[in-house]
């Protein structure tokens, strides 16, 4: 038995010797130059049950950043240069710079002022003027001295500001060496679960990219905030000569060449596109002018009818009554006309972005080239700043209601487009297959199992889209465009407070009255699936 026993606890010893060399050299294989540190320092953090540092990395405190960086803990790289940077000003500052040289420049501008006016006051000859530049004099006297005074005492702290620098610097060195270990056993354990994603070791590129960095940046910022009068090159980039550069002297600046460039080639764009552009006009406003008569040409008492009732069945009568309530809020103020406009000018915009958008998303969801090759288009179009692409709608299309629902759905189209290629992206391959085993064509596997699985997403999609588009009513009055957008506008160009606010709360309950209805039509067709 004792034999036994024995021999279980030599296999044990054994194995525990096996794991350990193991490790060791998965921490040499990471760490690379210097390894036998690491591995000492990795089993000390391991063994430690404190969250106190116990170990100090030297060569990390002694070269700061430029060790993170040849170690590529990036993260740590930023965060110490910024400190140190910071800490290299207050010495620089006590050093060589001058602390009190504005108020000691204010202090000169003070004192020439009060010699100027004790001079006016020798050269008057009425007593009254006399006394009125003497005591203008001794007013501006005292404030140079009070400058004068400040700048003294901020110069005599110097000494106080070089010593703070100093101590900054020697706590940002001790915190790296005693943290320095810690965050990189932090990043073995990352090179262990995925080390094709982690940087391992400590490599030539690195450790150039960190000296430039470090070079570049430290010397340049310490400079700029400790020298009184720093290069004009570092306040302002010189944009001048750099035209002068590349256009030569005297054909102007190169912004204004790219701008009348581009200018010149919308202008010949638009000129020779005009029958195309008129068309997509003239169709855009053709379902504008259908809507518009179906929402204020009919009787108010039916389309507010229909409205509830259309609430009602798809949301329940909750919503409708909320729906009541905030339609007779629109018509009872008068708004009832322009916010019909705008329902039209959003439903125009929301129709056009579905009959494009969810045949294009599914597009892309089946076809990952495509989709990666419109992707930066659809990023495009939803990170650009409306008002930046409502200046090529004005040069192509003019101004008014249709160009504002064109603007509007290069806004609000993005959002369908991708939800609807996630939700065909997100159908199990599993489910196809079995689909197809069944003997489904392709038509019918994508209408029979794939829009219905992803139809979730895609009506996530379309109400973002309405949103998105009602988001725009204010901006496309800024072209023409009418609805409660142009109410909003007459409100802020004559900072009307209460019609801005009560066109504000009608545009809020026309967001939240769509909203209800897609929301509460998604659930009700959810519980039926």
């Amino acid at each position: 038995m004792t034999d036994a026993t024995t021999e279980l606890k030599v296999t044990a010893a054994s194995d525990i010797e096996v794991d350990r060399d193991a490790l060791d050299h998965s921490i040499q294989e990471f760490a690379g130059p210097n390894g036998d540190y690491y591995v000492r320092a990795f089993h000390k953090i391991h063994e430690s049950i404190s969250a106190v540092p116990n170990t100090f990395n030297l060569w990390a405190a002694v070269l700061g950043p430029f060790w993170s960086a040849s170690r590529a803990i990036w993260g740590m790289f930023w965060t110490f240069l910024i400190l140190e940077i910071i800490a290299w000003v207050q010495i620089g500052r006590g050093a060589w710079g001058n602390p009190g040289a504005d108020l000691a420049e204010r202090a000169a501008r003070q004192q020439e002022r009060a010699n100027e006016l004790l001079a006016r006051a020798a050269d008057a000859t009425e007593k009254a003027d006399i006394d009125r530049f003497n005591k203008l004099a001794a007013n501006i006297q005292k404030a140079a001295d009070a400058s004068m005074a400040k700048a003294q005492a901020a110069q005599s702290e110097a000494l106080g500001i070089m010593i703070t620098g100093l101590l900054m610097l020697l706590v940002f060195k001790l915190v790296q060496g005693f943290y320095a270990d810690r965050v990189y056993e932090k990043q073995y354990s990352n090179w262990r679960i995925d080390p094709d994603s982690t940087e391992s070791g400590r490599t030539t590129r690195n450790m150039v990219l960190g000296a430039v960095l470090v070079a570049a940046i430290g010397p340049l910022i310490v400079y700029k905030f400790t020298v009184n009068a720093s290069l004009p090159l570092l306040d302002a980039f010189p944009e001048k000569e750099v035209s002068e550069m590349i256009l030569g002297e005297g054909n102007g600046t190169l912004f204004s060449s790219l701008a009348s460039w581009m200018e010149a080639q919308i202008d010949a764009a638009a000129a020779a596109g005009g029958d195309v552009f008129d068309g997509i006009v003239n169709g855009v406003r053709t379902v504008l002018d259908g809507l518009t008569v179906a929402l204020i040409g009919s009787p108010w008492p039916v389309v507010m009818l229909v409205i509830c009732v259309t609430a009602w069945r798809a949301a329940g009568p909750r919503v409708a009554i909320f729906t009541a309530s905030s339609l007779a809020y629109i018509a009872l103020l008068g708004y009832w006309d322009v916010a019909m406009e705008t329902v039209a000018l959003v439903g125009a915009a929301v129709l056009l972005c579905v009959v494009f958008g969810i045949p294009l998303g599914i597009w892309f969801g089946k076809s990952k080239r495509a989709y990666r090759a419109a992707e930066p288009v659809l990023d495009l179009m939803q990170t650009l700043p409306a008002f930046v692409y409502l200046i090529p709608i004005i040069a192509f299309f003019g101004t008014g209601n249709p160009p504002g629902i064109l603007a509007t759905i290069i806004f609000g189209m993005p959002p369908v487009i991708r939800l609807t290629a996630l939700g065909m992206r997100g159908v199990p391959e599993s489910i196809k297959e079995a689909a197809v085993a069944f003997g489904a064509s392709k038509w019918q596997l994508l209408k029979d199992v794939e829009i219905p699985l992803a139809l979730p997403s895609i009506m996530t999609g379309v109400n973002q889209t309405i949103l998105m588009c009602l988001s725009m009513v204010v901006i496309i009055s800024l072209i023409g465009g009418g609805g409660l957008g142009k109410e909003i506008l007459e409100a802020l160009q004559y900072a009307a407070k209460g019609p801005g606010l009560l066109g504000g709360f009608a545009i809020l309950f026309l967001a939240m009255v769509m909203d209800r209805i897609v929301q509460g039509a998604f659930r009700r067709e959810d519980e039926r699936l």
